[in-house]
């Protein structure tokens, strides 16, 4: 059972709120699935014994750190189902090992990281005994509540106000602070922290390359202007509790006309003005899982991709297994085509054509290819490795396959790479070209550029520091057909400097130009984390980012290579 929600107090006129500043007109703090008060579920015999205010501090830490993996009920996609029925069938014991120790698999070792206190690892083994919580739901008139312009689009400036090279600039996500920072990619200099929602997950560039729109874990979603002389939010909205996913419209003539997030809970994506943020369309996800035909209270909405070929937006629906294209030219008379893909799917990107998606169905360790030109499914293919999770993935040549797309594993150390050219390479094309060891498993993102000759992968997630801390490279130009490639470790985490903590190294990001490549190094919200830079061409350190300001950085986001698809 969920207690009432607060909101908070509404604007006389919440389609305009103007300050003296844009800054005058922040007001932080929009409910998340975290913060909202809950009660025990119905006690049975042989529950664990757990008070009210621990089942509240569990239920705040499982949204914060587990409902990502696991789902908000528990269900399980990336992370395995965590139900009753399951939990308990394995026992305590079991259960507070596995979330001290994690394992290579991708479950971080939140005890012996730090991450979590000895007494919040008995917890969570507690928690996850009961019963889940069921939150409520999130319609119209909870997202028009939230619903902010803070600088109407007549009111903004008409030319850049700033000297700020705007395509080489990096949104970076200060995770546990609720900000972003902009850093400067020729200076390094960090030209603004701006406030967002919590656990920014991903940054992306409007069409025109004017606006850049950030959405929170708490589905917070920012619409910054990167205009203004000192850039910041010009309109805000709340789409949900729970969210992973925002972007524009890119086709042309449709170009920053809408804008789409979607949510982990409720279950749905929501179509918005592109100029204001005011929402135009909810769709809900729920229903039926496409191969057992049976219903899902919980289809989350996970990546989402805007067609260069088509006025669609390319959604997918996590639970269910179904890919969308959904056609925007029509609000009022929507057009959907449905997809059956595969469960699980998580992330992915575009080959270097922007033709083909390539997602990664990751629980089923099968990568899903969709021709976005004709709105069909084109293959679906098996890795050979455990939970593949790209990111968005790399597009390469590779000497002897041709044009590939390559992503690592949450699951264990190996990188696949699938053929994306079906007329210059057939024979390879949407298969599994080649499988290789990286460092371990744990790894969150794998990156390269068109103008580099290196591929670069993390481990994010592997319990042991040294390999967490550090990141491998393959040289592209070195591989060979039938031949396992050999990799450079890179120290990044001893680069950075930093003595205390166990920090992780997370996200490779490329320059606009491809010769830097830029890596967070990721540690606790209580201590030092840093940027590192290495030069590309010599895999050397060239600079390391230090600042207060920079509270638990994670993803990075070139503003020109997100505009531009370029990964």
């Amino acid at each position: 059972m969920w207690a009432q929600d607060t909101k908070e107090p509404i604007p006389e006129d919440p389609k305009v709120v103007h300050g003296d500043n844009p800054a005058d007109a922040y007001q932080p703090s929009m409910t998340t699935l975290a913060e909202i008060q809950v009660q025990i579920p119905g006690r049975k015999e042989g529950d664990p014994v757990m008070t009210q205010d621990e089942f509240q501090r569990g239920t705040k830490i499982y949204f914060e750190r587990c409902a990502g993996c696991h789902g908000v009920l528990r269900k399980g996609a990336t992370g395995k189902p965590l139900t009753p029925d399951i939990t308990r069938e394995h026992g305590y014991d079991y259960l507070q090992s596995f979330i001290t120790y994690g394992s290579p698999a991708g479950m971080p070792n939140w005890g012996t990281s730090g991450e979590l206190s000895e007494a919040d690892v008995d917890l969570m083994a507690r928690y996850v005994l009961l019963e889940p919580p069921t939150p409520p739901e999130f319609g119209m008139p909870e997202m028009l509540d939230s619903w902010k312009v803070i600088v109407a689009p007549e009111d903004r400036p008409t030319k850049k106000m700033n000297d700020i090279d705007i395509e080489n600039l990096m949104s970076v996500t200060l995770r546990d602070a609720g900000e972003i920072a902009l850093i400067d990619g020729n200076t390094y200099d960090i030209r603004e922290v701006i406030k967002t929602g919590y656990a920014v997950h991903i940054s992306r560039i409007s069409a025109s390359g004017r606006y850049l729109f950030v959405i929170g874990r708490d589905a917070r979603v920012n619409m910054i202007d990167l205009w203004m002389e000192h850039p910041s939010s010009v309109a805000e909205i709340k789409i949900g509790m729970e969210a992973r996913s925002v972007e524009t419209s890119k086709m042309e003539g449709w170009e920053d006309k809408y804008a789409i997030a979607g949510a982990y809970w409720p279950p749905q994506y929501v179509i918005m003005d592109g100029d204001t943020l005011e929402p135009k369309k909810i769709v809900s996800t729920r229903g039926n899982i496409y191969d057992e035909q049976t219903y899902h209270p919980e289809p989350r909405v996970a990546a989402i991709l805007a067609s260069h070929y088509r006025p669609e937006f390319i959604i997918n629906v996590k639970e269910t297994g179904k890919i969308l294209m959904v056609d925007y030219t029509d609000l009022k008379n929507l057009k959907t085509t449905e997809i059956e893909a595969e469960r699980f799917l998580h992330d992915g990107g575009l080959d270097s054509t922007h033709r083909y998606f390539i997602t990664a169905a990751n629980a089923r360790g099968k990568l899903v290819v969709i021709d976005t030109k004709e709105g069909k499914l084109v293959a679906i293919t098996e890795t050979g490795g455990e939970t593949p999770h790209p990111g968005r993935g790399a597009n390469f040549v590779h000497p002897d396959y041709g044009p590939v797309w390559a992503t690592s594993h949450l699951g264990d150390d190996s990188v696949a790479l699938i053929g994306t050219d079906p007329e210059g390479h057939p024979e390879q094309a949407w298969k599994i070209a080649d499988s290789f060891y990286a460092l371990g498993g744990g790894s969150l993102f794998i990156k390269t550029h068109p103008n580099s000759d290196n591929l670069y992968v993390d481990a994010t997630l592997n319990p042991d520091a040294e390999t967490s801390a550090s990141v491998a490279v393959f040289k592209i130009s070195d591989m060979k057909e039938s031949v396992e490639p050999e990799y450079t470790t890179l120290p990044i985490g001893e680069w950075a400097g930093i003595a205390d903590g166990q920090p992780r190294v997370v996200q490779p990001e490329f320059n606009k130009e491809g010769t830097e490549v830029w890596f967070s190094v990721w540690n606790a919200k209580d201590k030092v984390s840093a940027i590192v830079v290495v030069d590309d061409k010599t895999l050397e350190l060239k600079k390391v980012i230090k600042d207060p300001r920079l509270i638990t950085p994670t993803g990075k986001f070139n503003v020109y290579n997100t505009q531009k698809d370029v990964y």
